[in-house]
């Protein structure tokens, strides 16, 4: 797998992306970052699949998003764990997130993401 720094940067760049407004209208964007056996357990106590995603995510407005504090902890050589808290401009809501990507076919993928509200 590729060197630690450079596996932080790119998924980063990915997390990034599935924030902006655009990529969350696409569902065909949505389909490439998300693995087919993906899952989100929701800062709302929702439990959501692939197909939910690209069904209900098109159809929101853009919630405007901002992303700090971002970490990735290396699981395996081709898995790894994102940490980061969001900010949600539409909601006024701060929250915790954390997303499994997993390495396949020369591309990662998400395959879990879950969301924490915070006070």
């Amino acid at each position: 797998m590729e060197d630690q720094a450079k596996v932080k940067e790119e998924i980063y760049s990915l997390e990034s992306t599935l924030l902006k407004g655009d990529i969350r209208k696409s569902a065909g964007k949505l389909d490439e970052l998300l693995a087919e056996d993906f899952i989100e357990y929701s800062s709302t106590g929702e439990i959501y699949d692939k197909v939910n995603i690209l069904d209900r995510l098109p159809a929101e407005d853009d919630p405007g998003i901002t992303m700090s504090d971002f970490e990735v902890k290396h699981l395996s050589p081709t898995s790894v764990l994102s940490t980061f808290k969001i900010f949600i401009e539409s909601k006024q809501k701060h929250s915790l997130r954390s997303s499994v990507w997993t390495y396949e076919n020369g591309k990662w993928r998400m395959t879990f993401h879950q969301g924490t509200v915070m006070d």
